[in-house]
């Protein structure tokens, strides 16, 4: 599976940008898939990811109500969809893709979902939000 980030760009406070995660060939709704973000000098953190058949989606509190990830199985491709963007959202975004584990969860549970090994990840795209 090859995953192919695309959409990050220099932003203003409150503006909104869509990051796409392609997968050319591979069936999306097929995959576990995670959005995760990594600024200078923090940790990685897990800001959206979408369950495989059943779409199940689960965000942190940091962006809970900002962000939607969802799929688009006709194109290969899982979206975030960035809203009200603030500058602590600045960093490099990528997807990665887990095809293996299958999981059901509700509620904050869901954050299982992180955990995942994601043998699959594609390369980052640069988000920097800037006034």
């Amino acid at each position: 599976v090859q995953l192919q980030a695309s959409g990050g760009g220099l932003v203003q406070p409150g503006d909104s940008l869509r990051l796409a995660c392609a997968a050319p060939g591979s069936a999306v709704d097929g995959l576990n898939i995670a959005w995760f973000r990594q600024a200078a000098g923090k940790e990685r953190e897990g800001v959206a990811c979408i369950s495989k058949r059943e779409g199940t989606t689960f965000y942190p509190d940091s962006v809970k109500g900002r962000f939607t990830i969802s799929r688009d199985n006709t194109r290969n491709t899982v979206y975030l969809q960035m809203d009200n963007l603030k500058s602590e959202d600045t960093a490099l975004y990528f997807c990665a893709a887990d095809s293996v584990t299958t999981y059901h969860c509700s509620g904050n549970e869901c954050y299982q979902c992180f955990l995942l090994e994601y043998e699959y990840k594609g390369q980052g795209t640069l988000v920097t939000v800037s006034s």
